[in-house]
């Protein structure tokens, strides 16, 4: 009888052990849902001397709804999307920015991000999927989006003409496939990537090569010039480099062709987790000009003139228009 007993609580432990694990499983996921990478007001700590930079790096004037969709891949999860709130009482399409995830990032965790965007007057899309590298996830999302339903609230408001993509460390990798090597890449019309991994990494990394000589469409391509991006490696095929160093963006750059818009810009002293936020005034202000044909933001980029180009938050700029 006391070996029964024994045993019956050694049961009775196990029970509670697995109970425990399992709340503590499910506590974890309703944490993660709510966890934030970013400060909901991570903007206000951006500093710049330069007008418009300063301008774009706050938010705009449309206030922000979002709405996720569950999505049948265990990589992505939900897609989720920020959009202008007025765009439910309105019959006007809105220019559409897909976004791809750096290693491990999460859309649910950047919230702020995505918002800021959308308070352009973007519909800002994202997912879950940490791993986002080949474009694969990133041609999906952008296929549901565009055959979302009738019931949805995004069903005949997204203007198809204007769709722009963006992507960071391994999502830049991934924004520069999903434009080149999928057939919905036809779709966009423009590319922003910030310290986008070098093309041999991602290949290594079994994400797959990419050749920005397929890109035909405007790109602003961006790195920092913290260790982290540019180690100052004299051969980087022979050894890493950093995430995007600098012989990468200029390779990337000569690619594409000079017919077609092109700007590579360094964020002097930035390190590569610093990117998201030291580029984003400027993402917003490139996805203004080239989706919205705002004319105070091409300033920043067009001409002789452009305000970046007398930036001191960049340099090692180089550009066609």
């Amino acid at each position: 009888m006391k070996v029964i007993n024994n045993v019956l609580k050694i049961i009775c432990i196990i029970i509670i052990i697995i109970i425990g694990l399992f709340i503590l499983w499910i506590y974890r996921g309703m944490f993660d849902e709510y966890k934030q990478n970013m400060k909901y007001d991570y903007y206000k700590d951006f500093k710049t001397s330069s007008p418009l930079e300063e301008k774009y790096s706050k938010l705009g004037n449309y206030r922000v709804s979002q709405v996720n969709y569950n999505i049948d891949n265990q990589s992505m999860k939900k897609i989720r999307v920020w959009y202008p709130s007025v765009l439910k009482k309105e019959n006007k399409k809105y220019p559409m920015v897909i976004i791809c995830n750096a290693t491990g990032a999460k859309a649910k965790n950047y919230k702020a991000y995505y918002k800021h965007l959308a308070s352009w007057g973007f519909i800002v899309v994202g997912d879950d999927d940490p791993g986002t590298g080949n474009g694969e996830t990133t041609s999906i999302m952008l296929d549901y989006i565009l055959n979302v339903n009738s019931d949805s609230v995004l069903y005949n408001k997204i203007d198809t003409d204007n769709i722009g993509i963006s992507g960071f460390s391994q999502g830049g990798a991934g924004a520069i496939r999903a434009v080149t090597e999928f057939e919905n890449g036809k779709y966009y019309k423009t590319i922003f990537t910030v310290s986008s991994v070098y093309s041999l990494f991602a290949k290594n990394m079994g994400w797959g090569e990419y050749d920005t000589s397929k890109i035909n469409i405007p790109y602003f391509m961006a790195a920092g010039t913290g260790i982290s991006d540019d180690r100052g490696v004299e051969d980087i095929e022979k050894e890493f480099a950093g995430f995007a160093p600098l012989k990468s963006i200029i390779e990337n750059y000569s690619k594409i062709s000079d017919d077609v818009s092109k700007i590579r810009a360094r964020v002097t002293g930035a390190e590569h987790a610093d990117m998201l936020v030291k580029t984003d005034a400027y993402m917003t202000a490139w996805m203004l000009y080239q989706l919205q044909n705002d004319e105070e933001a091409s300033k920043i980029f067009s001409g002789e003139n452009a305000e970046i180009l007398n930036n001191s938050n960049w340099q090692d700029i180089e550009k066609n228009f």
